[in-house]
C-alpha cells in the first residue's frame, strides 16, 4: 500500500510539473512586458475562467435545488400577500418550517461547494503557479530583481511588491474592472433598448 501511494505522489508530481511547464510556454511572452503586467494578465484570465466555469458549470443537484428554493421562496412571498396578516405570518412560517429551511441550508451548502470548484479553486491554482513562477530567484534570473516593483519610502526603506501580493492585488482590480465594466456595458445597453422602443413607437 506504501508503495502504491508512493508511485501515485509521483506520478502527481509529475502532472504539475507538466502543467507548469506548459503554463510557463503559454505566458513566456508576457515576460517581455515585465513580471507586473504579465502577473496582471494572469490575474485577468484567472478572473474570465472563474467566470465562465461559474456560468457554464452547474451540477444537476445545483440547478434542482436552486429551482426547488425559488419555488418554495415565490411560495413564501405570495403567502405573505394574504390579506390577513396574521394569516400570512402563519402561512410562512409553515413554509418555513415545513420546507423552505431546509432547501435553503441544502441550496446554501451546494452553492457554495460550486463557489469554491469555479471562483476560489482556479484562484488559487494560479496562486500556486505564480508563487513558484516568480519566486525570488526566477525574477532575479528572467528580469535581474528579485521584486515585481518598488514604491516610496517607509522609513527610509523602499516598499518591495512580490508576485504573490501583486497576483492578489491584480484579481481584486481584475474583479473591480470586470464589475465596472459590466455596469457601463448594461446601462449603455439599457439606454440602446429604450431608444429602438422609443424609434417603434414613433413609427
Amino acid at each position: 500500500m506504501g508503495d502504491f501511494l508512493d508511485i501515485l505522489w509521483f506520478k502527481i508530481i509529475d502532472v504539475v510539473h507538466c502543467i507548469q511547464n506548459l503554463l510557463d510556454v503559454i505566458f513566456a511572452p508576457l515576460n517581455f512586458f515585465g513580471p507586473a503586467v504579465a502577473i496582471l494578465t494572469i490575474s485577468f484570465l484567472t478572473v474570465i475562467i472563474t467566470k465562465i466555469l461559474t456560468n457554464t458549470f452547474k451540477t444537476k443537484r445545483y440547478q434542482e435545488l436552486e429551482n426547488e428554493f425559488k419555488y418554495w421562496f415565490n411560495l413564501r412571498q405570495e403567502a405573505l400577500k394574504c390579506e390577513d396578516p396574521e394569516k400570512a405570518k402563519l402561512l410562512a412560517k409553515n413554509i418555513d418550517e415545513a420546507k423552505l429551511n431546509t432547501v435553503y441550508w441544502n441550496y446554501f451548502v451546494e452553492g457554495f461547494l460550486h463557489s469554491i470548484a469555479t471562483k476560489y479553486l482556479p484562484v488559487l491554482i494560479f496562486l500556486a503557479y505564480v508563487n513558484e513562477a516568480y519566486q525570488p530567484a526566477r525574477l532575479l534570473k528572467l528580469f535581474g530583481r528579485e521584486y515585481v516593483f518598488k514604491f516610496g519610502n517607509f522609513n527610509n526603506e523602499e516598499v518591495l511588491v512580490g508576485s504573490v501580493l501583486w497576483y492578489i492585488i491584480s484579481i481584486l482590480l481584475s474583479y473591480l474592472a470586470w464589475y465596472v465594466v459590466g455596469k457601463i456595458y448594461s446601462k449603455h445597453f439599457a439606454e440602446k433598448k429604450t431608444e429602438l422602443s422609443g424609434e417603434r413607437c414613433s413609427a
